[in-house]
């Protein structure tokens, strides 16, 4: 998994770089296929704004959050972002393909 942590209109200190990584890597668990995810930070005073898109097999996710400060931003995007792979997960596993009574013939 590669993390890209950009800033726009403010600098990226390695602080926050690392916090970023840190709270960004627990979304690997959901796939084992390499994925990719972009983290944005700016300032809309007074808040903070933090965007991640991720990059999975083809599909694009985006998610924003803003807080008072970057830290609590970029807690409530990874909780988003979380929640979007679930989400996907979900989706890709098809749950009409298990036993029912008319495929086996039990229904009548």
């Amino acid at each position: 998994m590669r993390i890209e942590t950009h800033g726009h209109e403010i600098e990226v200190t390695q602080a926050l770089r690392d916090y970023v990584d840190a709270k960004l890597a627990r979304l690997k668990r959901h796939f084992d296929q390499p994925m990719d995810v972009r983290a944005q930070l700016s300032l809309d005073k007074p808040d903070h704004r933090a965007e991640g898109t991720v990059t999975v097999a083809g599909r694009t996710l985006h998610a924003d959050a803003s807080a008072v400060d970057m830290y609590a931003a970029i807690d409530l995007l990874a909780d988003k972002l979380d929640r979007l792979l679930l989400k996907h997960k979900e989706k890709l596993s098809d749950h009409h393909r298990g036993e029912s009574l008319a495929r086996n013939g039990d229904f009548g």
